[in-house]
């Protein structure tokens, strides 16, 4: 229970400096509806292909759009970290009597609260699941390299390095038959076209619920890997300073 009241507060930490900062919560916000409009605009003749089978792009895009927005922006959770290492700020909760393990799981459970409410935004809350899990993920990841580079600019790097190659590796924009073979292989294992389909699914007229229940269970796993990195990664770090 130590731990859990722990994480809350960490969380309604995180969350507190997020509202003060009104006008980055509001493009945080409005920025996936942005990219549905634009991206539902500029590819609306895709479902004149062949073998395209959707009757609206925008329809076909928005659990492509959910997924890919809560991976960008959880990506970019450890620059916080940083912040909050080069400040002192976490030197300072290692002397506290909080918990090791809620400095890092508060950050990741404000990321996947951010997650949910841009996911209300745009579609059903059958695609939260997913995309807060793919969220907590990333997040996770992230923070773990902050953790070990400490330096915004590698993060950066390294934080494209993956994230861009993930979202187009996928079925976040075109139909599976679509795309090469090459790519449909490798989509198979990617955890950004996991959540996609799995959203997609959910929302669909006839939802498969076993291949939903599938990717949701890939997803939980990855994220599991993912927060024992972040704790790895976090135990290293305090035995530096």
């Amino acid at each position: 229970m130590t731990l859990i009241r722990h994480t809350l507060y960490m969380t309604l930490r995180h969350l507190r400096e997020l509202w003060r900062q009104p006008w980055f919560v509001a493009v945080t916000l409005v920025q996936p509806v942005i990219w549905l409009l634009l991206f539902g605009a500029l590819f609306k003749r895709v479902i004149e292909i062949p073998g395209f089978h959707a009757h609206s792009y925008i329809a076909f895009l928005a659990p492509g759009v959910v997924v890919m927005t809560a991976m960008f922006n959880s990506a970019w959770s450890g620059m916080a970290l940083i912040d909050d290492l080069n400040r002192g700020v976490t030197a300072r909760f290692l002397v506290s009597p909080v918990r090791r393990e809620a400095l890092i799981a508060g950050r990741i459970l404000k990321e996947a609260v951010v997650v949910v409410i841009q996911s209300l935004i745009i579609v059903a809350l059958a695609l939260i699941v997913v995309s807060a899990l793919l969220g907590a993920t990333f997040g996770a990841l992230s923070n773990g390299f902050a953790l070990i580079m400490r330096q915004e600019e590698a993060l950066i790097g390294a934080v494209q390095f993956i994230v861009l190659p993930l979202t187009f590796l996928s079925t976040t924009f075109l139909a599976a038959n679509l795309i090469p073979k090459w790519m449909r292989s490798v989509s198979d294992v990617n955890p950004v076209n996991w959540a996609v389909e799995a959203g997609r699914s959910a929302t669909s007229a006839n939802p498969d619920w076993g291949l939903v229940a599938a990717r949701v269970g890939f997803l939980s796993a990855l994220l599991v890997v993912c927060l024992a990195f972040a704790t790895n990664a976090f135990r290293s770090y305090q035995r530096t300073v």
